[in-house]
């Protein structure tokens, strides 16, 4: 698929890297990316994966948005709350870059929808903010083997992954938290708060983890959770070890990791 002169121009900060020129940008003009969430974290990611050039966004959220959450939203305008996220997300995405085919999903990923709704897609990026849907999204994503780049914040502490479980020795989701969070009752930033430039933060590194992942830039990130302390402003890294006994990847591949 070839780039435009008006595409040329605006990638031109792009295609100088050596890492991407002009066959990683057009490797991203035909990537299709499912956003799991429109909420704080999805308010970064978003407009970074569409400033970038990535051909289709589905972005996937029931919500609506509410006043309290501009502190962090920050694609949301105050004359837009009551308005579906999902939808005043795709216009933002597309107002932003008219190249972009940004798709709204104005519904909840539930396990009856989750495979339907994911399929087709090259990486899916999960910035929701309970650990049902968060499981429910990463089993989807083991059936399909499709990468999940999965994405939280709260309080002062954020916390990233790429996944890919269906692969020897990589761990998924359920292997890093377990069988503890089967409900969607569990806490999130509504009741434990949460500083709005940390989402941003997470959401923009969330972002930065898929295109590094599409382009083949670097070391391979997957297996590994990333979490920032916001307090003590540092990184680190921590290898995730995959779980034989896994309800979700079943220890796929364990044997010969």
């Amino acid at each position: 698929m070839s780039l435009s002169d008006s595409e040329l121009e605006r990638y031109a900060r792009h295609i100088v890297l050596p890492q991407i020129g002009g066959p990683g940008q057009r490797i991203l003009k035909t990537t299709r990316i499912a956003l799991v969430g429109a909420g704080a974290i999805g308010s970064a990611a978003i407009p970074a994966l569409a400033a970038a050039g990535i051909g289709r966004l589905t972005i996937i959220d029931d919500d609506l948005i509410e006043l309290s959450n501009l502190h962090r939203q920050l694609i949301y305008r105050e004359d837009q709350v009551g308005e579906g996220k999902a939808t005043a997300a795709a216009g933002f995405s597309r107002n932003l870059n008219s190249f972009v085919e940004a798709k709204p999903v104005n519904c909840r990923i539930i396990d009856d929808n989750a495979r339907e709704l994911l399929a087709d897609h090259d990486i899916v990026l999960d910035g929701s903010d309970n650990f049902a849907t968060r499981l429910t999204v990463n089993q989807a994503c083991v059936a399909l083997e499709i990468p999940l780049v999965s994405a939280a914040a709260a309080q002062f502490q954020g916390q990233i992954a790429l996944l890919r479980g269906w692969e020897a020795g990589q761990p998924c989701y359920r292997c890093f938290v377990g069988d503890a969070f089967d409900r969607d009752d569990c806490d999130n930033c509504a009741e434990l708060g949460v500083l709005g430039a940390l989402t941003g933060a997470v959401g923009h590194l969330a972002a930065l983890i898929a295109l590094r992942s599409l382009l083949k830039i670097g070391d391979d990130a997957a297996g590994k959770l990333f979490v920032l302390d916001a307090t003590a402003l540092s990184w680190r890294s921590i290898a995730l070890p995959k779980d034989g006994k896994c309800r979700t990847c079943g220890g796929i591949n364990a044997a010969t990791a």
